[in-house]
């Protein structure tokens, strides 16, 4: 947009003129109310500002604005290409943090699911320690059964003798009787001792698949703050993210900004021709904006600077999550093998118990 109001010619004051009375006449180059240290006025310190420039060899000229203006435009067009590096690395980074929050609830969900099958073991398990009991009650019931007739046995044995007073095939009878009766109490004893050891050896597993599950839970908690923490994480970047995004949007705001200055800078080359103190002025002001463009190009490259430092920063927390997750995943294929090598034993020992009772 081109500024066609007529502004005072003292580059440090530029202030719009006002137009000529209704009878007309010559428009004013500068501000007539205006005061400036010394009680000087901007005509004043015109000619004071285009004396220095002459004393220092400086010319004001058409020429001398060419090259400012051309300047300019250099560096606005090296400030481009860094802008857009820039954007470019931040989509990538976007990418990359989409692919990490994947992977983390992947690693959640494998954890959760690893927890189910300890809690599963857990419980056949905890039924095989039932089973176990109700064997053990089954070998007492059958000791007692034994006990029971032992005493029948030593009863019978007593009638026996009493009636080998009688007769001798009778007391013989009576031994072989009795004999019988012993060995008996003893295989019951034995039965009863075996179920009392498989009873002892099912609680003892039963413990320790209570223990892996309450290890599993742990680690399936574990995995979830760690995943909590990941989660904040990203949050974190993606807030920087955000920042960085406004940045690179001020950026470009101000390359807009420079376009319109350099349209700005070309209608005023048009105009510059009109008197040498107004080209003067606009020679200020161009070179204060050729600064203002390096400034800004400073600030660019720290932001760019900043931005490559978070990079590493975000790579190296990618690393380290993703030691996490092959940590947490051989963690559950070794919890999972374990638990099925209990089960396995536990399931064969459950089946050998049903065959030899």
């Amino acid at each position: 947009m081109i500024d066609e109001a007529v502004r005072c010619g003292y580059s440090k004051c530029r202030a719009e003129l006002p137009p000529p009375g209704p009878q007309g006449g010559r428009r004013r180059s500068f501000c007539r109310d205006t005061r400036w240290p010394g009680g000087r006025t901007c005509a004043q310190m015109a000619r004071a500002e285009r004396d220095a420039l002459d004393a220092l060899g400086l010319d004001a000229g058409r020429a001398t604005f060419q090259l400012d203006a051309d300047r300019l435009r250099e560096h606005v067009d090296a400030l481009r290409g860094p802008v857009s590096d820039l954007a470019e690395a931040l989509e990538a980074v976007q990418a990359r943090l989409d692919e990490v929050e994947g992977g983390a609830l992947a690693a959640v969900e494998t954890a959760n699911r690893t927890t189910a099958e300890a809690e599963a073991a857990r419980v056949d398990a905890q039924q095989a320690r039932e089973r176990a009991e109700r064997d053990a009650r089954v070998a007492r019931e059958q000791a007692v059964q034994a006990g029971e007739e032992k005493t029948a046995a030593v009863e019978r044995a007593a009638a026996a003798a009493r009636q080998a007073l009688d007769a001798t095939e009778a007391l013989g009878a009576a031994r072989q009787q009795a004999q019988e009766a012993v060995a008996a109490r003893e295989q019951a004893e034995e039965r009863a001792l075996d179920a009392g050891r498989r009873a002892a050896e099912a609680e003892a597993a039963a413990r320790e698949a209570t223990v892996r599950a309450e290890r599993a839970i742990t680690e399936r908690d574990a995995a979830h703050a760690r995943a909590e923490e990941r989660r904040v994480e990203v949050d974190t970047v993606r807030a920087e993210l955000g920042e960085a995004r406004a940045a690179l949007a001020t950026a470009r705001a101000e390359a807009e900004r420079h376009r319109a200055d350099l349209a700005d800078a070309r209608a005023q080359l048009a105009a510059a021709g009109a008197a040498r103190d107004e080209a003067a002025a606009a020679l200020a002001a161009e070179r204060e904006a050729r600064n203002r463009a390096d400034r800004e190009l400073a600030g660019a490259r720290e932001r760019a600077d900043a931005e490559a430092a978070l990079r590493t920063r975000v790579e190296a927390d990618l690393e380290r999550l993703r030691a996490d997750l092959e940590r947490a995943h051989a963690e559950a294929r070794q919890a999972r093998d374990q638990d099925t090598a209990q089960l396995r034993a536990l399931v064969t020992a459950a089946i050998r118990d049903a065959a030899s009772a």
